[in-house]
């Protein structure tokens, strides 16, 4: 299969012009559980000071696109107020900037019913825009630095009426994803959404090629596509399911294979982070010597709402009562009080008090964690207070009863799971001492 390096990837400002990015950013985000229980999954925390949309405006901004709408529709008043925050810098006169587009109905009665339908009800608005030659549709939840303009070259010099992202991912993942082959020529020749077994690469039976719900389409074709489908009855207005297979053989459509090669980072990472396990995965990466994703990357930086906050504060070097940090990343306003943390994400405004451990976890935004307690692989979420003396992370019988336990063994734990009962028998009785101390 061709690779993307064949292409010049001059950057070419007139394409860049002429190229709208659609952020999907309206679904519910089920499988991140209680973490999408009040917000939008693109609002979610990721990274310590981050959103997961942050990673999906920076590459858009880093990459010279510069017209950018962001369709919102599930729990949106966070994600609205954090792109209005920090993303509403723009030339307005030229038609630049971040947009919030909020499902209004605008085709009929319906909500947006899928990826496909979010993008036909607002076609309109997208060809208000004389300019506007091709459509840059992106996912609003995963995790990875990436140039567009070189796919947008490698569309454009390839004739291509669509083009599709996709890289490789182990066979066992590959049932989650669209799974793609493609011919020597680069032409995708076959699309399967999320099969029961997946077809593994000609030249690697223990690999995929799966899509990264990254899509190029030039305007005319997606208008055309978009209400021909409409006339289907079996359609389910998603572009993975319906669009993209059905346009094999009738239109010109091209794999851009993602790999190391000329993008930031130079390794290809991606993470779909759509579930519990694979964002403890993507964060955990972060944790590491050297990083795959790498957020300290002064030449393409993901870019945020930045609050401002002191810096982080380390309490106590008492023998018995030292408040350290190893293995982990600690964000502004963080206090760790005679606290021991190991390979954690602690995030902003977090508290951590005396004599507590922590391993191998995550504390979202202005998480706080009382006196005594042991926490392993747990994530817990914002706002969340831990009270003193518990344990979690080290009976998963127990935990499953009191807080949420993944297939790998995470275990989520959100404000809404508290208080417990003092008369409960899930509570000990150290936790029932300091709750009434």
């Amino acid at each position: 299969m061709p690779k993307e390096n064949q292409y010049s990837h001059i950057s070419s400002n007139a394409r860049l012009r002429n190229t709208t990015a659609m952020i999907l950013a309206g679904g519910k985000g089920t499988r991140l559980k209680e973490l999408t229980s009040t917000i939008a999954k693109p609002a979610v925390s990721f990274g310590g000071k981050f959103k997961i949309i942050d990673f999906a405006l920076s590459n858009c901004i880093n990459s010279g696109i510069r017209k950018v709408g962001v369709l919102t529709q599930y729990m949106a008043q966070d994600l609205i107020s954090h792109i209005q925050s920090g993303w509403q810098s723009s030339y307005s006169a030229l038609g630049e900037g971040v947009h919030i587009i909020p499902a209004q109905q605008r085709v009929g009665e319906n909500w947006y019913r899928g990826t496909a339908d979010a993008i036909y009800q607002n076609l309109d608005l997208i060809k208000r825009h004389d300019q506007t030659e091709r459509i840059l549709i992106l996912g609003g939840d995963h995790i990875y630095k990436m140039d567009y303009s070189r796919m947008i070259n490698f569309h454009v010099e390839s004739g291509a009426d669509v083009t599709v992202a996709c890289i490789q991912k182990p066979i066992e993942q590959a049932s989650e994803f669209g799974v793609m082959g493609l011919n020597d020529e680069g032409d995708i020749i076959n699309f399967v959404e999320k099969p029961t077994n997946p077809t593994p690469m000609p030249n690697d039976d223990s690999k995929a090629l799966i899509s990264m719900g990254i899509y190029i389409f030039n305007v005319d074709v997606l208008d055309a596509e978009l209400r021909q489908a409409l006339t289907c009855p079996d359609y389910k207005h998603d572009f993975g399911h319906n669009i993209i297979p059905s346009l094999i053989g009738r239109s010109n459509l091209k794999g851009y294979v993602f790999t190391e090669r000329g993008h930031p980072g130079a390794n290809g990472y991606w993470r779909d982070v759509g579930h519990v396990d694979e964002y403890y995965a993507a964060t955990m990466d972060l944790l590491a010597p050297t990083p795959e994703l790498d957020i300290y990357d002064k030449s393409w930086p993901i870019m945020t709402n930045q609050v401002q906050r002191p810096g982080a504060k380390f309490l106590f070097n008492d023998p018995n009562r030292r408040g350290y940090a190893v293995d982990s990343v600690v964000c502004a306003g963080a206090i760790i009080s005679g606290a021991q943390v190991t390979h954690t994400l602690v995030s902003s405004d977090v508290r951590i008090d005396d004599f507590t451990e922590i391993t191998d976890s995550i504390l979202l935004p202005s998480a706080s964690v009382g006196q005594n307690c042991k926490l392993k692989k747990v994530i817990v979420g914002e706002n969340c207070h831990i009270p003193h003396s518990m344990e979690i992370g080290f009976n998963l019988e127990l935990d499953k009863q009191r807080f949420t336990v993944t297939d790998e063994g995470i275990i989520l734990v959100t404000q809404d799971m508290f208080p417990l009962k003092e008369d409960s028998p899930l509570v000990s009785e150290d936790q029932k001492n300091a709750q009434t101390a």
